[in-house]
């Protein structure tokens, strides 16, 4: 039988760690000769730079004369708001800025910014990227507490974080957990996919909240959860803090994230195509399947069945560790490409060029006499004009495009990359008169 005083395995582990490191906080009074660990100490340093967004949303009526203010105020009928909360991270105490993620803030009208300390500010949108789900604001505000940023590349399964928000708009919560898993794509969630899984509880108001290390420094912005009963199960996802940082570094400069192309596409380096390509010992790579005609990849050497095992002197383990670093490299900008080749390594250089300015002209085949524009839930079709492409494609005047295959389309640019990311079949998903609709492209 234990005594009472003897502490669980995982506490006296963390007492060990802590104690020898000097740069950790100091321990609160002990309980009977044994010392207490904390997380209190490092929350007290991190919590003020995390605050609470409001956000209000003028509602759209599908009724064109309900949008019109003159005929709003005729008939005494005032605009509609919608209101949404979330979570924000101060990243820049001098400069006043914020991230927080892009669906947030999505359409917001107006933006308010709510510190641990009571005061209150309306906050200026600097830029937004909708396809890493990241958003970049500024407030007026003096005084403000700076989250420092770790470096996410080191974190490992296993690691503990704390997870800190505004969930359901209670205020500042804070939870516990650990690393569950790193590198998390292909969800569906969003453009651009290199998920921190963690198990830390994440609900509805979280998003945009801070992912801290028991250093109470930055690893990532909190942004979803697998939830199929609604609530939270235990698996929570955040951008990595590297991935945000390159993502600010745009809008800083842009107000968007001006993304480059090489004009190829990626395939996953199965055991099955390994073998078939005579790469029996390699497992990590991503396979080249399509090389468009003049583009920079094509400028630069780079073959159909090449394997990518490197990008600028990092890794390359899977296929969206390419879309995701090319993703977030700018238009000009230079890449370093190490493939295999039958066997043997070529070093290559390619400089990116416009993101979708190589992609065939595929939307413009397939939606030709459509007129499209951005919409909250997608690409309204405004206008079709008979005897078509578009109109052959049983696309109709109100269509909202929503989806290509597994991927949400969230306004055009999206669209532009999805179709030429995708090979035939390929499946697009319409919202029409309120119900979902699907096509299948042959």
């Amino acid at each position: 039988m234990f005594k009472q005083n003897h502490q669980p395995f995982w506490l006296l582990f963390l007492l060990c760690v802590s104690c020898t490191n000097p740069s950790f906080a100091q321990f609160p009074p002990s309980l009977n000769g044994q010392p207490l660990f904390s997380l209190a100490p490092m929350l007290e340093k991190a919590m003020p730079a995390v605050v609470n967004i409001s956000s209000a949303q003028t509602q759209i009526s599908s009724n064109p004369l309900l949008n019109d203010p003159f005929f709003r105020h005729f008939f005494n009928m005032p605009a509609q708001k919608t209101h949404s909360r979330g979570s924000g991270v101060v990243i820049d105490a001098n400069k006043g800025y914020v991230v927080t993620n892009h669906h947030v803030i999505e359409n917001a009208n107006e933006i308010t910014v709510n510190l641990q300390d009571g005061r209150e500010f309306k906050a200026e949108v600097i830029g937004t990227d909708p396809e890493t789900d990241v958003a970049l604001m500024r407030i007026p505000a003096n005084n403000l507490t700076t989250l420092p940023s770790a470096n996410s590349d080191q974190l490992r399964v296993g690691d503990f974080v704390v997870a800190i928000g505004n969930p359901f708009g209670l205020g500042q919560t804070v939870t516990s957990g650990i690393v569950s898993a790193l590198g998390r794509s292909g969800l569906g969630i969003e453009g651009y996919e290199d998920f921190i899984q963690t198990d830390a509880s994440i609900n509805p108001g979280n998003s945009g909240g801070a992912l801290v290390n028991l250093r109470g420094e930055l690893i990532g912005i909190n942004t979803a959860i697998f939830a199929p009963s609604g609530g939270n199960v235990g698996i929570g996802f955040a951008i990595p803090s590297n991935m945000v940082q390159q993502v600010v570094q745009h809008l800083v400069q842009f107000g968007e994230v001006q993304r480059g192309s090489l004009g190829i596409r990626i395939q996953e380096l199965t055991p099955q195509l390994a073998s078939a390509l005579g790469l029996e010992n390699s497992n990590k790579g991503a396979i080249v399947s399509e090389v468009a005609e003049n583009s920079p990849a094509e400028k630069a050497g780079l073959q159909p069945a090449d394997v990518i095992v490197a990008i600028n002197d990092q890794p390359v383990n899977r296929g969206s560790d390419v879309r995701n670093r090319i993703g977030l490299l700018r238009v000009g900008d230079k890449v370093a490409l190490t493939v295999l080749r039958k066997g043997r390594i070529f070093h290559l250089t390619a400089v990116l060029a416009e993101d979708g300015a190589i992609d065939g002209g595929k939307v413009s085949e397939y939606l030709e006499g459509a007129e499209l524009k951005n919409v909250p839930d997608g690409v309204q079709v405004e206008q079709v004009k008979r005897n078509t492409n578009a109109y052959r494609l049983r696309l109709r005047r109100g269509d909202i495009i929503s989806g290509i295959d597994d991927q949400r389309v969230r306004n055009w640019k999206v669209l532009k990359k999805l179709f030429a990311e995708s090979s035939l079949p390929i499946l697009i998903k319409l919202q029409r008169n309120g119900e979902e609709v699907t096509i299948l492209l042959r």
